[in-house]
């Protein structure tokens, strides 16, 4: 295992009067913040493709999925040689692929696994995100059953959201991303959209921009917000999102956060509530990629929710978890999420509730992380990525002795 010592410096941002941190440019030095923890990245695994997300057995094995169309087992440190056979076929153009894993709640008793992918059509020449159910067992799939398909169908390469979190009465949330539409690429004139309510990430008749609530085998919870309103889909549970990249619940809360891709600036970390309208494309803090002309009509609106921290420049935001075991206690109760871009980080939140309190920024530059999860032996684990397709690596952060002055 590779080992590389590294520590993180806490630094503490301004607050607005709605409670949410921004990150402009690479902000002034601010009074520290509570207290952070020295660690070691350990290469954990090496030899994975494309790595897009990871889910732990109650063996301890590891799954993860490779975004051309592979899922992986991790057994005792060593990744094994044969992928999973059985999995769903997937569109893996662009930004799509086999996307998240996740484990049910009560695997231990009904073996359910859940694959979230860009599902093509029949040619090939558009896609949408679907939901897969499966058994796995004695290394296995078995059962695979398609049991949601997204109402987002176009021939875009990305924004397919895909994230899956359950919350502990057993709902899975997934998010679709609103696939590219409208405002990609920008006008040729560099100018704003005039019809930016009209982009379907503001409407709910389609799954674009949205984050669903599902039961566990796909139906609709009876008491979603738009369940039996005309010319809604009961699925959605808020709207007006981007591209969310991240998606977990905070388990002293039961919160949903969310993680989303801003455009050029505007990446946002944002908590999650039933029924309500995230502002993609009317508000938000990003413009138009290389133009650098302005999207939005406003950075705020009524009716439509800010984000609890924001990124400009963005960091090409992505994964999500909170931090809840025992190997770093001053990081208990905080969230942590990758970063893609040439802003790369990992970015370790803290948090009072629903507010964010304090931003520390760690490993900046050095990863593309794609995915963040804590797992149960309480380590912190970095999915790696990289643009170009070659090989990358699971790494894995370890308390670290402190230093002797």
């Amino acid at each position: 295992m590779k080992v590389t010592p590294r520590f993180g410096a806490s630094v503490r941002l301004l607050l607005s009067a709605a409670a949410t941190v921004g990150l402009v440019g690479s902000a002034l030095a601010q009074p520290p913040g509570p207290p952070g923890e020295q660690f070691k990245v350990v290469t954990f695994v090496e030899g994975l493709k494309n790595p897009w997300s990871m889910a732990w057995l109650p063996n301890g094995d590891m799954l993860v999925t490779e975004r051309g169309g592979t899922l992986r087992v991790v057994h005792d440190g060593k990744l094994l040689p044969d992928p999973i056979a059985g999995t769903p076929k997937v569109r893996a153009l662009g930004q799509g692929g086999l996307q998240e894993v996740a484990v049910h709640p009560k695997y231990a008793q009904n073996h359910f696994i859940y694959l979230s992918y860009s599902k093509p059509d029949a040619d090939g020449k558009k896609g949408t995100t679907a939901l897969s159910r499966a058994k796995f067992e004695n290394g296995k799939l078995s059962d695979v059953k398609e049991i949601f398909e997204a109402k987002a169908w176009n021939d875009a390469p990305g924004h397919f959201g895909a994230r899956i979190a359950f919350d502990k009465e057993g709902h899975l949330f997934m998010s679709v991303g609103d696939r590219m539409a409208g405002l990609f690429p920008p006008r040729p004139d560099g100018g704003m959209d005039p019809n930016l309510e009209g982009h379907p990430a503001q409407h709910l008749d389609n799954h674009q921009g949205k984050i669903l609530r599902l039961n566990d085998d796909g139906t609709v919870p009876k008491d979603n917000p738009f369940v039996g309103q005309a010319g809604a889909l009961p699925e959605i549970w808020s709207y007006g999102h981007r591209n969310p990249q991240g998606l977990a619940v905070n388990p002293e809360t039961n919160q949903l956060w969310e993680t989303e891709h801003g455009p050029q600036g505007g990446d946002e970390l944002n908590m999650i509530e039933k029924g309500k309208n995230y502002g993609w494309p009317v508000i938000g803090y990003g413009v138009n990629y290389t133009l650098g002309t302005e999207i939005h009509k406003s950075r705020n609106h009524e009716g439509m929710e800010q984000p609890k921290a924001f990124f400009v420049p963005s960091i090409a935001i992505a994964g999500l978890a909170f931090y809840e075991g025992d190997k770093f206690p001053n990081w208990k109760g905080n969230a942590f999420v990758g970063g893609m871009n040439a802003n790369r980080q990992l970015v370790r939140f803290s948090l009072n509730g629903p507010v964010v309190t304090n931003r520390e920024g760690l490993l900046p530059g050095q990863y593309r992380i794609r995915d963040v999860r804590v797992g149960p032996d309480g380590f912190v684990y970095l999915a790696t990525d990289n643009i170009y397709g070659q090989p990358t690596a699971i790494l894995r952060l370890e308390p670290a002795p402190a230093e002797k002055k």
